[in-house]
């Protein structure tokens, strides 16, 4: 075949929109976010005695911790709900954000050698981490739902209509994580003091989010504030949906729904705009 002949099966380009998050081509690339997802789960739990067992080890001593510390000691109010499955809502929730968050932020310097070989869209990374977290986490919403429904039968909660938004809540979630995830990569190329001071950031984000607390238990002007953080409607409609307890309202979703899109998209043109250049400064 001449020379004039060949044609070009994949063409790899420089110039694209910062806004476009080329899924197409990442759904060619289907099969290696597979791999990336089985290869995150398989290193989680390699040499390890329990292995998925942690899955479940995790939270249960995490709600166990806050419903010593903050159930029993400092007796933070929960709404009236039972202090077990409050505090197993918040912490599945938040193991799966943060798990995402500090994830995706590491994605640009932790994954700096295989980028350097191969070509392959690079939001098939922190896509891969979002997926496998989603498994870790649907195995403790098992946990959470067999404890749900322990205190359903007792009569102890009154889940409503709102349940069916779990799926949306997930997403927006997983949203929130991969924007803020690209954001913080992109930027610890550069700055590498940011992936330093991040896991510290992450630990204080989760007492300014009514993960072991509800909106309600907070003054009047701290609560107004509360309400722009994108996770404060997510969590209160979970509980409110499940367990039938919390200050929410439909609003609330909606200024969430709105700021994790804005900031999905600003995380977007930052990966976009750094994904060119960042062999540079790694």
């Amino acid at each position: 075949m001449s020379e004039n002949q060949q044609q070009w099966t994949e063409t790899i380009e420089s110039s694209h929109s910062l806004f476009d998050l080329k899924l197409a081509e990442v759904w060619r690339y289907k099969d290696l976010v597979y791999m990336f997802v089985k290869r995150d789960f398989i290193s989680s739990f390699k040499q390890t005695v329990l292995g998925p067992v942690w899955f479940f080890i995790n939270p249960i001593f995490t709600t166990a911790v806050y419903l010593i510390v903050f159930g029993n000691i400092a007796n933070l109010s929960t709404d009236g709900a039972p202090k077990i499955l409050f505090y197993l809502a918040g912490v599945t929730l938040w193991n799966y954000f943060s798990a995402c968050l500090t994830g995706t932020s590491n994605v640009f310097t932790g994954n700096a050698a295989i980028f350097g070989k191969v070509y392959f869209p690079r939001l098939v990374m922190p896509l891969s981490i979002v997926i496998s977290n989603l498994m870790r986490f649907g195995v403790q919403m098992l946990l959470f739902i067999g404890a749900f429904l322990y205190f359903y039968f007792k009569e102890e909660v009154h889940p409503n209509i709102w349940i069916l938004a779990t799926p949306f809540l997930i997403v927006l979630m997983a949203a929130f994580a991969l924007g803020m995830g690209m954001i913080f990569s992109s930027l610890t190329t550069k700055y590498r003091d940011i992936q330093m001071l991040l896991s510290f950031g992450v630990s204080l984000f989760m007492y300014v989010t009514p993960v072991i607390y509800p909106l309600s238990a907070l003054p009047e002007k701290l609560r107004t504030i509360a309400y722009y953080n994108p996770l404060s409607g997510i969590f209160e409609c979970f509980k409110y949906a499940w367990l039938g307890v919390g200050d929410f309202s439909a609003w609330m979703l909606v200024i969430s729904t709105v700021i994790i899109f804005i900031l999905l998209a600003i995380g977007t043109v930052v990966f976009n705009k750094v994904e060119k250049s960042f062999m540079d400064t790694v």
